[in-house]
This record gives structure tokens, sequence and C-alpha cells, in this order.
């Protein structure tokens, strides 16, 4: 199981980076985006496998990210928290069925308890990563950007 968490959620990505990154730098112009989960800055206590692998891609990039930035390459990453998308649709399926509610009042009540009061719109993360892509971003390297409605309760 950790062979299987490490290899998706760290060691893929890496070799995606490894694969691309060379070019990018040749041509002084990159801009990398890893997508990986809130888990990062709070680890979920049900989620060990996914936590230390993405911990593990975290370092990983944290180093590489300053190397190349010099270069006009970035490497950042997005971590979201609850945006409403078929996953966190099938998930409230799943826990209304088990508790004998309907979905729309699973995804009420956990929508309650994000300070913004919803979960995110993938268009405001599209726009997020967009905006990690473009050419005005070239200072911004190495950063891991939280996108959680600020569900996230310390300062760093």
């Amino acid at each position: 199981d950790w062979i299987k968490a490490i290899d998706a959620n760290m060691l893929t990505p890496i070799e995606l980076i490894k694969a691309t990154v060379d070019g990018m730098m040749a041509r002084k112009f990159g801009r990398i985006v890893n997508i990986t989960s809130a888990a990062v800055k709070a680890p979920i206590d049900i989620l060990g496998l996914s936590n230390g692998a993405r911990a593990g891609l975290t370092g990983f990039v944290a180093g590489l990210s300053r190397k190349t930035v010099i270069n006009n390459v970035t490497i950042n990453a997005l971590l979201p928290g609850p945006f409403e998308t078929d996953r966190l649709l099938s998930t409230a399926k799943g826990e209304a069925e088990k508790r004998g509610v309907t979905p729309e009042q699973i995804l009420a009540d956990r929508a309650k308890t994000n300070p913004a009061g919803r979960f995110g719109d993938p268009e405001e993360f599209g726009l997020a990563c967009a905006f990690l892509c473009g050419a005005k971003a070239g200072f911004i390297t190495g950063q891991n950007i939280l996108l959680d409605g600020g569900a996230f309760p310390g300062t760093l």
C-alpha cells in the first residue's frame, strides 16, 4: 500500500517534472503546478499513506523550484480543500445512504463547517491555476497555495 501511494502521489509527479523541466529551462519559460491536497498543510488522520507521499513531493519541489526559477521556470502546488466535484457528490451520496438522509442534507451540513459557508467552485480553482501558469507569475515559486475557503486554522 505504501509503495502504491508513493508511486501515485510522489514518484509519478517527480518523474513528469524530471521529464519536462530541462526543456522548460532551456526555453527560459515553464510553469509546473502540482495539484495535491489541503492535507499537505493539515494531514487527515485516515489518509496517512496519501499524507506521507504528498509531503515527500512537497519537499522535493521546495528544493528544485529554487534552482529552476533563475530560468523563469516555476513549480508550485495548489492544495484544494472541499470543491464541488463529482467526488464530493459521490462521497455525500454514500454517507447519505448510510445515515438515511438525502445527499443534499449531507452537503448542506458539510458546507456549514467551512468558514466560507460553501464548497469551492471548480472555476475558482481553474482560475487560480491559470494565474500560476501565466507569464506574470514568475516570482511565485516553491509555494503551496491553499484553496479551502478559510478552513485551515493556521497562519502559515
